[in-house]
């Protein structure tokens, strides 16, 4: 249960590292006024941030 409870924790951190990525991308993405590219149900799509 220990190595359970362990690969949770390892996940949760993970994630908020993920997040805190993301964020980071965007607000780059617009103080660059640069497009961001996402791949939206099957194709590749250029959006504005």
């Amino acid at each position: 249960m220990k190595l359970d409870n362990e690969n949770m924790i390892d996940q949760e951190k993970l994630l908020k590292g993920l997040e805190k990525a993301y964020k980071k991308l965007l607000e780059f993405k617009r103080k660059m006024n640069s497009e961001l590219v996402i791949l939206k149900e099957g194709k590749i799509v250029k959006i504005n941030p």
